[in-house]
């Protein structure tokens, strides 16, 4: 087993064990983060999520350059929607809706050009990807199975949006018993307080859900591991 690398975070250091943890970038999609996807046909600023793809893009180096698990996810329903609750289909008064034609394809459909990935972070051969239809990325999905399978006990946690998909994965993680690191600068949200509340709701009351950090900690964390002289 690898030896435990403290990596600084709220609310006390995070003990990471590389060969035990897996970077789970969460829904890093076009339809979210591009200029003409559907997030900003609903009047969005997707320019608060993009900030975020620069320190997912040098986190996600590191990790594969150390050799590391990395998952991707996906939100997104079949294109029959028949895993699409009622509920959540007619949620608000916006004047598209899951399933009708955006500017990238049907909205959130898998298969769309708009539910994939977005070209800076796509992922690579032996990267697995979640396709969720919820939320969380536990929900209906074999992620649970694919960490264990693998000796996984420790998520590294990124991707959009912070309040909603990312802090309802780790709070799912929590439930499951994994350790999960938020990674503070490669989240983000359309709602820059939602981001920040939803940061403060992981590592409050001692860590309720997890620990939350930075990218260049956790570089420079698995970087000595790598480095024969550290």
């Amino acid at each position: 087993m690898d030896n435990m690398l403290p990596v600084s975070a709220a609310p006390s250091a995070f003990a990471l064990r590389p060969a035990q943890s897996a970077l789970v970038i969460i829904d890093m999609q076009r339809d979210f983060l591009e200029p003409g996807g559907f997030g900003a046909a609903l009047g969005n600023d997707v320019s608060q999520l993009r900030r975020a793809i620069a320190p997912n893009q040098r986190l996600l180096a590191a990790w594969r350059a150390a050799g590391l698990t990395v998952i991707h996810t996906r939100e997104g329903h079949r294109p029959d929607l028949a895993d699409l609750p009622p509920a959540k289909h007619r949620r608000g008064d916006a004047p598209l809706k899951i399933g009708d034609a955006g500017p990238m394809g049907r909205i959130l459909v898998r298969g769309e050009a708009g539910h994939d990935i977005i070209a800076e972070l796509y992922p690579i051969a032996g990267e697995p990807v979640i396709d969720k239809p919820g939320k969380g990325a536990f929900f209906a999905t074999d992620l649970h199975a694919i960490l264990q399978n693998l000796g996984i006990a420790q998520l590294v946690v990124t991707g959009v949006t912070t309040e909603v998909c990312v802090n309802t994965t780790i709070r799912e993680a929590n439930d499951r018993g994994y350790d999960c690191l938020a990674v503070a600068d490669c989240c983000a949200s359309y709602f820059p307080e939602f981001h920040e509340a939803g940061l403060r709701m992981i590592s409050a009351q001692g860590g309720i859900f997890g620990w939350v950090g930075n990218s260049a900690a956790i570089i420079e964390a698995i970087s000595q591991r790598s480095d024969p002289d550290a």
